[in-house]
């Protein structure tokens, strides 16, 4: 065979081959730009997953808010109702109660003395401890030592005794519905001893304090004697 045929040939079957080849590349790179389009089954449980447990987050975060505004407006209403949580003012029940000191009382009508109340006097919130109920008769000697029925009372909550500001005629007799306070710091305090306060109506008695629960230091019973 001449040369040039030769040379014909091997051109014509480079040419068919590269012709027979250029479609099987082209189906490869249909193959690979097709799975670079469509994720594979792995990315999309993936996927799927991720969504799913954003899901659950959001509902449980959707819960738990929701949980806790409830006990929330539980606890309020107990404390606006029943237990009252209440800020120290003020210097008159020292050494036992100081400015800041956080309290929770319980509302009621009875009280025994020597227990620390809540009232309201001109719409401010006040704190006293009870000294007398309705019949009791008080006397208050110049030591400022407080006799209940003619009986000394025991006062372990009062660091120094003092008459204080008490211009009220002695021995006094607490009124029906009513209740004699005093403060446990005898000398600043203003209390049942003053005309200007006088005997407390039991109707304006927010309740009795059990709890200090602030300064944690200091947490402990108040209930009385």
């Amino acid at each position: 065979m001449p040369e040039s045929m030769t040379q014909e040939k091997e051109d014509w079957e480079a040419v068919g081959f590269g012709r027979e080849r250029r479609p099987h590349c082209e189906e490869e790179t249909m193959s690979e730009a097709g799975r670079r389009a469509f994720p594979v089954i792995d990315d999309l449980e993936s996927e799927l997953s991720r969504l799913s447990h954003r899901g659950k987050y959001r509902r449980a975060l959707k819960s738990t808010v929701g949980t806790l505004v409830v006990v929330a407006a539980i606890a309020v209403l107990i404390a606006t109702l029943f237990l009252p949580v209440l800020r120290v003012t003020g210097t008159s029940m020292e050494p036992n109660l100081y400015a800041g000191d956080i309290i929770v009382g319980i509302k009621t009508s009875r009280f025994d003395l020597g227990q620390v109340c809540a009232f309201y006097f001109n719409n401010k919130l006040v704190l006293k401890r009870v000294i007398g109920t309705a019949g009791d008769w008080i006397n208050i000697d110049s030591d400022g030592r407080v006799y209940v029925n003619d009986e000394l009372l025991n006062e372990p909550y009062v660091q120094e005794y003092a008459l204080g500001i008490c211009d009220i005629e002695l021995p006094y007799q607490v009124p029906d519905g009513r209740i004699f306070v005093m403060g446990d710091n005898r000398e600043a305090s203003v209390d049942s001893r003053s005309s200007a306060v006088g005997c407390v109506a039991v109707d304006e008695v927010v309740g009795k304090i059990l709890f200090r629960v602030w300064p944690f230091e200091k947490i402990g019973y108040l209930g009385g004697e």
